[in-house]
């Protein structure tokens, strides 16, 4: 697929969560295959753009892919502002956040809020569109709550405006992240349109992307969540769908160790000795439920290695105890590692699963 003149690698996308998509992330997840990986929100506020976490979110490289830069706000002029500012500093392409259900993101009127003005919906993606030579996309959800699923007449809009894609998470925004994503609203959505629509929402599978695509018609997929402590699922998702492989290629637990040893060294260095640790501690606890749910830890294992993990509070102490790991994923006989073994990460009890 193709935004305009631009070329993604493959049609399985990196979603733009808040606090989590930072550079090594995004750099991380092409490396492993992600066909576009979209940066974190940053405000139309022209007041932080010098805060600490602006400047952060605003970090890139050639290794992250395409830049796409995802603003947010509620004023035409100021987005339109915010927009060529970032252009200026290499932004590909514009991504306008109407999506996010956060509090703290609506209670301002934007993100998933705007969907209940369609008016200003429309002249907002009109001056961002105008103020910049770039691709602008855009972000929704299917509507405001069930009983203004408005997602078809925003695409509608978008287009008009000149977006050039559209991502829809198939929940509204009274729905949070809570029930089941609703694709055949996507599907409404992509039929009421020319342009490309990305679906999102839930996908945590090769089974649920190939199912998604076939009942939406999208033009492909973004993995949000899904992607928390498994950076290769978007990349090995997008290998099979090219191959039409029968599953994915799931790496083998001490692959998915390196990675993850990887990820937090670079999280480190990116973050500094003080925020790194305390930042790599969900990436952590996100990799062991994982784990979990791979059926490589038990719920006990993963409990356990994570409170101990969180006592940590250097970046050279957490590389260790993930080094550590080896012994606990490398079982040279059936069933649960020997006492030595769990001791060595520093966990007493709670075998693996077997």
């Amino acid at each position: 697929m193709k935004i305009v003149g631009l070329k993604p690698s493959n049609n399985v996308f990196l979603a733009p969560m808040a606090g989590v998509a930072d550079l090594p992330m995004r750099e991380l997840a092409m490396e492993l295959g992600a066909g576009l990986a979209v940066g974190e929100m940053v405000s139309d506020d022209a007041s932080l753009a010098d805060s600490r976490k602006t400047l952060q979110r605003q970090q890139h490289s050639h290794r992250a892919g395409l830049r796409s830069v995802q603003i947010v706000g509620y004023d035409p002029a100021r987005l339109a502002i915010a927009a060529r500012y970032n252009v200026e500093l290499g932004a590909d392409i514009i991504d306008i956040n109407m999506g996010c259900p956060a509090k703290k993101v609506c209670k301002k009127a934007a993100g998933s809020a705007l969907l209940a003005d369609e008016l200003l919906v429309g002249r907002i993606l009109a001056a961002v569109v105008e103020a910049v030579d770039v691709p602008v996309t855009l972000k929704i959800r299917t509507g405001t709550d069930h009983k203004n699923r408005n997602g078809a007449s925003i695409a509608r809009i978008a287009e008009d405006a000149g977006i050039q894609m559209l991502t829809v998470h198939g929940r509204t925004r009274a729905d949070r992240f809570n029930g089941d994503a609703e694709y055949q609203i996507i599907s409404q959505i992509v039929n009421a349109v020319s342009i490309p629509v990305i679906a999102n929402g839930d996908i945590v599978s090769l089974k649920k992307a190939r199912r998604v695509l076939a009942e939406t018609n999208a033009a492909g997929v973004m993995i949000g969540r899904a992607a928390q402590g498994q950076l290769w699922l978007p990349g090995a998702i997008a290998d099979a769908l090219k191959h039409n492989a029968a599953d994915i290629r799931v790496p083998a637990p001490t692959k998915q160790l390196a990675i993850q040893h990887r990820h937090f060294a670079a999280l480190h260095d990116f973050y500094g000795d003080y925020l790194g640790p305390r930042i790599v501690r969900k990436h952590h606890a996100w990799f062991l439920e994982s784990l979990h749910q791979q059926s490589v830890l038990t719920v006990d294992t993963a409990k356990a290695l994570r409170s101990n993990f969180n006592t940590l509070v250097t970046p050279r102490a957490q590389l260790d105890r993930l080094e550590a790991y080896t012994k606990l994923l490398t079982v040279p006989h059936k069933g649960a590692p020997g006492a030595r073994q769990i001791a060595s990460c520093g966990v007493n009890e709670a075998p693996l699963a077997a």
